[in-house]
């Protein structure tokens, strides 16, 4: 079998998902994006988290061109992603109790913000204890995650739940449990994942969703545009300075 048909087997899996996820998520994307208008519109701010490759999806929608200014990252020192050395305690740390909460109590999360979790197990200290503490806050949840692993793997959060267990809204990514789409006879495990490219493909459609709910209620979405365009910086400037306040990756 020739790298090009693993490719294309690939791709059909990927947009299987995305198919899967348009069709099936279509009321909690609906829900997650009126959700961030709510909060951006009273005056809320919003933030995203997630560790090691579900960083990626969560970086995705930070300073982004095209995106929402609003949105900040809710960064956990070692376990944003595999620069960390050696990578494998940035995965230790997804395991340690009290190590959300200590992130929540010196970040500027409050209550009236959102919080968008991203962790495609959801099993973890990490991110189950970092949905409970923000909501105990007074802070909105959206979790996206793979429902799939709450039903075929063990919680390590001392509750015995999972991400899901602990959001106002959940998206899930209908990643199957190893993250793997590929087989193959002469390969001892499975191989190619798709959950990168399913959970980045939701949140973007989450944020569209925000950006035109806000401008039905006739409020200018906050977006940023690429500096690599013409007037790109000054219009940044803009929306910069007219949400000081709520733009944390600047300070």
């Amino acid at each position: 079998m020739s790298d090009r048909t693993l490719a294309g087997q690939f791709f059909d899996a990927a947009i299987g998902l995305l198919q899967r996820v348009r069709d099936e998520e279509a009321d909690a994307i609906a829900a997650a994006g009126t959700l961030l208008a709510d909060t951006v519109a009273a005056g809320g701010r919003l933030f995203a988290f997630g560790a090691g490759h579900s960083s990626l999806a969560a970086q995705d929608v930070v300073y982004r061109a095209g995106g929402l200014a609003l949105m900040n990252l809710l960064a956990v020192p070692g376990a944003v992603g595999v620069d960390v050395v050696p990578a494998t305690l940035g995965s230790a740390l997804e395991r340690v109790d009290g190590l959300a909460s200590a992130v929540l109590d010196s970040s500027p999360v409050e209550a009236g913000d959102a919080l968008v979790i991203v962790s495609l197990s959801g099993r973890n200290a990490l991110p189950v204890e970092m949905a409970m503490a923000a909501r105990a806050l007074g802070v909105k949840v959206i979790g996206v995650t793979s429902v799939a692993y709450a039903s075929e793997t063990t919680s390590r959060h001392a509750s015995g739940t999972y991400l899901k267990d602990h959001c106002d809204l959940v998206l899930d990514s209908k990643i199957a449990v190893g993250d793997a789409e590929l087989t193959l006879d002469t390969v001892p495990a499975p191989f190619a994942p798709a959950s990168t490219v399913v959970t980045s493909a939701l949140l973007q459609a989450v944020m569209a969703t925000a950006a035109g709910a806000l401008a039905e209620r006739g409020i200018e979405p906050p977006l940023l545009r690429s500096g690599n365009v013409d007037g790109g910086h000054e219009w940044n400037a803009r929306i910069f300075d007219q949400y000081a306040d709520r733009i944390f990756y600047r300070r």
